[in-house]
């Protein structure tokens, strides 16, 4: 049996990174990276031990930019924590999730400098690098040249993303998956874990149960689902959800972050997710900015299209201001376009002819 063809898809546009890998042309992972605000996972930082906490087998550290961290004991050399005040070189296994720091880790060769040290690999070359067969296209030539520089003629200028692609990374914005044949899932991310339902729509449940189950673990990787998550599957006594554990192995059997629990009292079966990058709903948790981006997409297509269009973008004042407090983001644009986006505050969002 031939093994899959992969290729990694890089879509750039003003402010933010698309990333999507393909295998035999279906969608198996997707990355939003905003290159302004990376989320500092891989970075190798000057830090400084500020508390020793051994109740904790660790110690919180403070990091570039006044942002706390955490080392465990586990990461340091034989295992034991420095003095405080000592400034080391770290690198950041783990992105930092809503009060809490970065995790970071002291087993890395020091090297001169203070601040950032050396940058993380972005999700693409993370990809590349996990699947040295694979295509790597992009639809910028500035992000062409970039990978160029890690990985040789093997990244190559491609078309944009089709329409059936972006429609299905579009929703991945939103909470519910329609089900080929029926059904749906309902994702329902909370601070402390998150609920997926299975609903049937009416239709026979054990069918829609055995098409959820695979989509629901593929999902879980598109979007980063991370920490404590439960599955209740349509209908079906506990006796009955208990058959259908084999294939939720096997559906999760590939996500190496992934520990299934098994099926609880309550009839939901529970996983714990490893969290390393922010899930796909905490980058879009800041609403105004997302959908900034979105029309600031939508303006550059179109006057990528039209260059002599000069474009305007009406929008709310959470909005814009969102969007100028973005580093690079409206600067990207204008030197694509080779005009400014003009700014309107408007109640209603909308791209036009300034």
């Amino acid at each position: 049996m031939a093994a899959p063809l992969t290729e990694i898809h890089v879509s750039r546009a003003p402010g933010e990174r698309r990333v999507a890998l393909l295998r035999d042309g279906r969608l198996e992972g997707f990355r939003l990276e905003r290159p302004a605000r990376p989320d500092g996972v891989g970075d190798v930082v000057r830090g400084r031990v500020v508390a020793v906490m051994p109740a904790l087998s660790g110690a919180f550290v403070e990091l570039p930019g006044g942002e706390s961290g955490f080392l465990p004991a586990n990461e340091t050399e034989a295992r034991r924590l420095p003095p405080e005040g000592t400034r080391l070189a770290l690198r950041v296994l783990r992105a930092a999730q809503g009060g809490k720091g970065a995790r970071v880790s002291a087993r890395v060769a020091d090297r001169p400098g203070e601040g950032v040290l050396a940058r993380g690999a972005d999700q693409a070359l993370r990809w590349a690098a996990q699947f040295p067969d694979s295509r790597v296209l992009t639809d910028s030539p500035a992000e062409l040249a970039r990978l160029r520089g890690a990985l040789g003629p093997r990244a190559s200028l491609g078309l944009p993303l089709d329409d059936v692609l972006e429609a299905e990374i579009e929703a991945l914005h939103g909470p519910e998956v329609a089900l080929d044949g029926g059904g749906r899932l309902i994702l329902s991310p909370l601070p402390a874990l998150t609920a997926v339902d299975v609903d049937s729509g009416g239709a026979d449940p054990v069918a829609v149960n055995a098409r959820a189950i695979p989509e629901f673990a593929r999902q879980m990787r598109l979007r980063d689902l991370a920490g404590p998550i439960l599955l209740d599957v349509a209908g079906l006594t506990t006796r009955q959800r208990a058959a259908l554990e084999p294939a939720l192995r096997a559906a999760l059997g590939g996500d190496s972050l992934v520990e299934y629990l098994g099926l609880g009292p309550l009839g939901l079966f529970e996983m714990r997710r490893r969290r390393i990058h922010p899930p796909l709903h905490e980058v879009l948790a800041d609403q105004a900015l997302a959908q900034g981006l979105a029309m600031l997409r939508q303006a550059a297509r179109e006057a990528a299209a039209a260059p002599a269009r000069r474009m305007a973008l009406h929008a709310p004042t959470p909005v814009l201001e969102a969007l100028r407090a973005l580093p690079g983001a409206l600067a990207e644009y204008a030197e694509a376009a080779r005009h400014e986006l003009a700014l309107r505050e408007a109640p209603i969002p909308e791209v036009t002819d300034a």
